[in-house]
């Protein structure tokens, strides 16, 4: 749904880290990422927060409506990597005998090149919202979470702050009207380019819509190792004008500590 009308209070995240990815269709040898968060990731970090096991049904979470606006879109990396077996042994293929046992690899392979994408320095701003309950304690759970939450993968780890708050309104409105929170390098470069410090910024989005024109097969039903399904969902694609925040310049510094600052996080 596209929010219209909608009193549920949304949960705003902000999603950065060194790395991560976000993947909707990564066979064995070649893990891609998308260029924002998909909602069965998002859904998966608000999930592990929460405590809930991959085997446990999503319940609630199923009737999540997710937005996400792109801060700062980073750049791709891609990480090779080559699999052998340190005993000099040809590697056996995916497909077993009839007695369970993985046949060798035909012709004899020694080597397998897999292939891994991540997004680098991107910041991502996500809008939740659905049952009130739920959004309440998934805003306690992401600052106390049950299990470590990551990007996308279990090595992308987030920095903070993750949580921005609780928010009103539909999730286009929050998305626009949240500050931007890119990092300071981009921040600065976007003063640079201005020639001044501009009060708004345009920023694409994505936002849960039935009546979207684009379909996108990334909604979680199922997280069971041996049983992950998903579903298509619609969105549609907007820009919206952001404030940037920017201080006036005789603004005091903001305070706090960041373990990642000196990344320029």
């Amino acid at each position: 749904m596209s929010g219209s009308g909608d009193t549920s209070p949304v949960l705003v995240l902000r999603l950065a880290g060194p790395l991560q990815s976000w993947g909707d269709h990564s066979p064995f040898n070649r893990r891609e990422t998308r260029s924002e968060p998909t909602k069965s990731g998002v859904i998966g970090l608000l999930a592990a927060a929460a405590g809930r096991s991959r085997e446990e049904p999503l319940g609630e979470f199923l009737d999540l409506q997710m937005g996400v606006r792109v801060d700062q879109p980073g750049s791709l990396l891609r990480d090779y990597h080559t699999v052998s077996d340190y005993r000099g042994r040809p590697l056996p293929q995916a497909g077993v005998t009839a007695k369970g046992v993985q046949k060798p690899t035909s012709p004899v392979k020694y080597t397998h090149v897999t292939q891994r994408y991540y997004l680098q320095d991107a910041v991502f701003v996500a809008a939740v919202t659905g049952p009130a309950a739920l959004i309440e304690a998934l805003h306690d759970a992401v600052v106390r979470p049950a299990f470590p939450l990551a990007l996308g993968r279990r090595s992308c780890v987030p920095t903070q702050p993750i949580r921005l708050g609780l928010r009103t309104g539909t999730l286009q409105e929050v998305l626009s009207q949240e500050p931007w929170q890119a990092a300071e390098h981009a921040r600065d470069a976007y003063k640079r380019r201005a020639k001044g410090r501009p009060e708004r910024i345009d920023l694409p989005a994505t936002i849960d819509d039935p009546d979207g024109d684009d379909v996108l097969n990334d909604a979680p039903l199922s997280f069971a190792p041996r049983d992950r399904r998903f579903t298509s969902r619609r969105v549609r694609h907007v820009w919206l004008s952001v404030p940037t925040g920017f201080p006036e310049p005789d603004a005091p510094p903001a305070t706090g500590h960041d373990p990642f600052a000196l990344l320029g996080w």
